[in-house]
């Protein structure tokens, strides 16, 4: 079987994984610089991925299997070390918390609504979530190098991408909330019609 770019491109982001864990293990700069980078390139790759399948018409059962594995592994890898290394702390790792719970709630919502053929689109707010979730752990990512660069008096890299993980919290609980509303609402209009 032939590999198509963006399923190429997606299992790649995989790859990437081991590698951006082990690099955030480097001592100094080169542990915050290094990781941001790979994390930037595997977001990257997740847009890319999904732009040339649509462009080119070439989305796959295979892209339709690994593309949310991909993210959610990338995700959570990240937001797992950057609790450990005490980057996020307190009330902030529920943010994180909140984030992980709604990726494996939709991975179960999107099984079972597959199961029953109902499509579950991605929404227009659920990219820009997304996209913001991406940019914050990014920005977390680079750590005291990050807050060396970015400092603007109370605020430096680590307070903005603590505020944007806020937002994009707030973002999957909204956008969260409507795909669970639409398979609750099926499964118990199943129930009835059985």
């Amino acid at each position: 079987m032939k590999l198509k770019i963006p399923n190429i491109l997606t299992i790649g982001r995989i790859i990437l994984v081991p590698i951006f864990i082990g690099t955030f293990y480097l001592p100094g700069a080169l542990g915050d610089w290094i990781p941001f980078f790979i994390f930037v390139l595997a977001s990257f790759t997740d847009f890319l991925d999904g732009l040339l399948a649509r462009l080119y018409k070439e989305e796959s059962k295979l892209g339709e299997l690994l593309d949310p594995i991909a993210d959610k592994i990338i995700v959570a890898s990240a937001l797992i070390l950057l609790v450990m290394d005490d980057t996020l702390k307190d009330f902030e790792i529920l943010a994180a918390i909140i984030i992980m719970t709604r990726e494996i709630l939709i991975s179960g919502l999107r099984e079972f609504l597959a199961k029953v053929r109902v499509a579950m689109p991605v929404t227009s707010l659920a990219k820009f979530k997304t996209f913001i979730q991406m940019f914050a752990i990014a920005t977390l990512l680079t750590g005291n190098s990050g807050n060396q660069l970015l400092n603007f008096g109370d605020y430096n890299a680590h307070s903005i991408g603590v505020i944007l993980l806020w937002l994009a919290a707030f973002l999957t609980l909204y956008t969260g909330y409507d795909y669970v509303r639409k398979g609750i609402n099926h499964a118990m209009f199943n129930d009835k019609k059985n």
